[in-house]
């Protein structure tokens, strides 16, 4: 057989007559005349295309991944990349979870603990020490120093920003429950009364986030700032600058200030309580 092929290719130009008969010569015979140039084109030609079918397939299909070593070092890179996004999920995760727990105790009237915890936390003091104050009284606490009085919030009060234009009001039954004030990034959100910060942290939907505990169980929030200028446990005065407005977390459309405004755990209708709106 290999003589056969050898003969062939050694001679391709010269036309070659093939006689096929049975073994035993007992049959009848045929013959056929062969070109091997021809032949030769033909066999390389599909050998040509059956290998152009299995680079592309080892190069545009999952086949590739079966050749040794190849895509490795795109896998380890791949993983680290997955690695870092768990990890950012599981802070933000964490960061959600406590923000829950945080309005799970405003709703529930905690909110003097909160903001007394914050304050000792920053001067290094412990909680529960005898004659700690409580944010709201009038008595002196000698680890965080003086805890002002809240003063009672008198409607109508201030805009929480000068300017701007309120843009989708207070709807309960869509759960959208404060206003959206319209107003360029980068303009001073103020706390609309005197009162404790409880809140001040970044959740994924409302982004930045802050939230000042007033007298006679009054809590106004602020959300979609783009930089937070308080800390939990803070006590402000009226009109005092909390942050800065942005367009920060997913559900906003634009830069706005969304101002909630909740009484012993009942979201209230801002636009009662704020002159102007």
């Amino acid at each position: 057989m290999w003589s056969f092929l050898a003969e062939l290719i050694r001679t391709p130009e010269v036309p070659r007559t093939i006689v096929v008969m049975d073994e035993e010569g007992m049959g009848g015979t045929r013959q056929y005349e062969v070109e091997p140039r021809r032949l030769l084109v033909a066999w390389g030609g599909t050998l040509l295309v059956v290998g152009v079918v299995v680079a592309g397939l080892m190069a545009w299909t999952p086949l590739r991944t079966l050749i040794p070593g190849y895509g490795t070092e795109e896998l380890r890179q791949e993983a680290r990349l997955n690695a870092v996004r768990v990890s950012a999920l599981q802070d933000s995760v964490a960061l959600q979870r406590r923000y829950i727990e945080r309005l799970q105790q405003l709703m529930t009237g905690q909110v003097d603990s909160i903001a007394q915890r914050g304050r000792q936390e920053r001067s290094g003091g412990p909680l529960g020490r005898p004659g700690a104050a409580v944010p709201g009284s009038s008595r002196m606490a000698s680890a965080t120093g003086p805890v002002e009085a809240l003063s009672t919030l008198r409607p109508p009060v201030r805009p929480p920003v000068e300017g701007g234009f309120p843009t989708r009001g207070f709807d309960a039954q869509a759960a959208h429950y404060g206003t959206d004030i319209a107003v360029p990034e980068g303009t001073q959100v103020r706390s609309i009364g005197s009162g404790y910060v409880v809140l001040a942290g970044r959740t994924q939907d409302d982004g930045h986030t802050i939230a000042v505990q007033h007298a006679d169980g009054y809590l106004s929030v602020y959300k979609h700032n783009n930089r937070l200028l308080k800390q939990t446990g803070d006590y402000v005065q009226a009109r005092e600058v909390l942050a800065v407005s942005g367009n920060t977390g997913e559900r906003t459309t634009g830069p706005h200030v969304h101002f909630e405004l909740w009484q012993n755990g009942h979201a209230q209708n801002p636009r009662s309580y704020v002159l102007g709106w």
